[in-house]
């Protein structure tokens, strides 16, 4: 079972891939400002604490010893801290130094409180415990009867003029330790309203960002697929492609251009070609058809009257291709219900016998684009081939869900074989089971029929119908 689902549209991949690229950026983004959120976030609880717990030490040491016990007892503390006093550090089961970063920090917040000299600890002691991080500070502190206040160094220890060793190192060991501890709670950067509303606003910005490029950097290429279907439609009138825009871009629209005028001049000098021919040949079957009439041989000169008019009738054929070709007939608004109707009605007029076998079903109107000769002669094709070979003529009309005009005109005749299907429309293509010559086809209106077709920005297509007949399909943009 396949998941995933690849985009058919090149901008739609392309948006796929950028939202993706982008989506990683952000999030690698947003992991290392996460990161750093909760390295500040644990710097600021770890000063925090130890600003609380020298403020508490400050407190307990400007008491006599006799009293610190009490004083410990009573200490208000947020939930979760401990407070003790004891006569040497605690010794805690699975407890570590902290690391050197959190040490510093604890110090420098300690020491930058401002504590009197002579309540400088005698010792501190810096230890983590637990996951979370439980941090354990000790201080140590004089016990009953003694000073805080170092003694000056002997004065043969002290040389003149020399500096007085720091007060911290000549303290004498601590008689009393007073251990606080607390939690550190885990970061969560991630829960304040700002860091969501961050992540949402750059990442709709970025969406619409990514969304605006694309379609902007695909419209030369849309432009360049819909010049292809206008000169795949109709060669002859499709409009040159703007050549405007970045530098790439005009060197396609100048490519496609050039590939253009190349293919127009083919078709019009083919063109050219064939009805040059078809007119040139009207001049010797005039002449043969005024020998022919002096044929002493009746039966001779009535064959070659018919071969000549079918030769006739060819470049009559071939001239009308020609011109179908390089029609430059506007489009207009037209009612598609209406055309079919008068044409039906003319080919009743034409073939009497044949009334009852035409028919019409569907709206009484459908306006849409279209070359009003052009389709007109094209529908007359049909119609004409279906009277002439199968017989009868039903023309349903219906609009599709999307917007597409469809025609079906069957009849009763014997159908077309699978394999003749395509071929059926190739010019001068006749299929002799029954398009032989006695009908007088040229071979040419199926073929002229798709091009009108073609050139509106339809299609036809031929299916057999299961009871017998030919049905022609007809699609047409609304």
């Amino acid at each position: 079972m396949k998941l995933f689902i690849w985009p058919k549209s090149l901008a739609s991949r392309t948006i796929l891939i950028l939202l993706a690229g982008f989506a990683c950026i952000q999030l690698l983004g947003l992991l290392i400002h996460t990161l750093n959120q909760i390295k500040l976030e644990r710097i600021q609880q770890e000063q925090v604490f130890a600003t609380r717990a020298v403020i508490i030490y400050r407190h307990i040491a400007m008491a006599p010893p006799a009293e610190r016990p009490a004083l410990v007892a009573k200490e208000a503390l947020p939930k979760g801290d401990t407070l003790s006093i004891s006569a040497s550090p605690p010794v805690l089961v699975n407890s570590y130094d902290l690391p050197l970063a959190a040490r510093d920090i604890i110090r420098a917040s300690i020491f930058a409180y401002g504590i009197p000299m002579r309540l400088h600890p005698r010792g501190l002691l810096l230890q983590g415990t637990g996951i979370p991080m439980r941090i354990i500070i000790s201080f140590g502190m004089s016990g009953p009867g003694e000073s805080n206040i170092p003694p000056p160094p002997p004065p043969d220890e002290a040389p003149p003029g020399s500096l007085p060793p720091p007060p911290f190192f000549s303290r004498p060991s601590p008689n009393a330790w007073l251990t606080i501890t607390s939690s550190l709670t885990p970061p969560k950067p991630w829960r304040s309203p700002g860091f969501a509303s961050a992540f949402i606003v750059m990442t709709l910005l970025g969406a619409a960002m990514i969304f605006w490029a694309v379609r902007k950097l695909l419209i030369p290429v849309r432009t360049l697929a819909q010049a292809a279907e206008r000169l795949g439609r109709d060669v002859v009138n499709a409009p040159a492609l703007p050549e405007r825009g970045p530098s790439e871009i005009v060197t396609a629209a100048i490519a496609f251009n050039t590939m253009a005028a190349r293919i127009r001049r083919f078709v019009e000098d083919r063109t050219f070609l064939l009805t040059a021919i078809g007119h040139d040949l009207r001049t010797p079957i005039t002449r043969l058809k005024l020998r022919a009439e002096y044929m002493e041989d009746e039966e001779q000169r009535q064959k070659m009257l018919a071969d000549l008019d079918e030769m006739e009738a060819m470049v009559a054929a071939a001239l009308a291709f020609g011109r179908d070709i390089t029609t430059s007939e506007p489009l207009t608004r037209i009612d598609l219900a209406t055309l079919l109707r008068t044409i039906l009605d003319e080919a009743a007029d034409g073939n009497p016998p044949l009334a009852g076998a035409l028919t019409f079903t569907g709206p009484s109107h459908l306006t849409i684009n279209a070359r009003p000769l052009g389709l007109k002669r094209a529908f007359t094709n049909l119609i004409g081939n279906a009277l002439k070979y199968g017989g009868a003529a039903r023309i349903t009309l219906r609009q599709t869900p999307r917007d597409r005009a469809q025609i079906d005109i069957e009849d009763n005749g014997p159908g077309i074989a699978p394999a003749d299907m395509e071929t059926a429309f190739e010019p001068f293509r006749r299929l002799e089971t029954s398009r032989n010559r006695e009908t007088g086809g040229s071979g040419l209106g199926l073929s002229i029929a798709r091009n009108i077709f073609h050139a509106h920005g339809g299609d036809i297509v031929l299916h057999n119908l299961p009871s017998g007949g030919l049905r022609v399909r007809v699609t047409l943009p609304v």
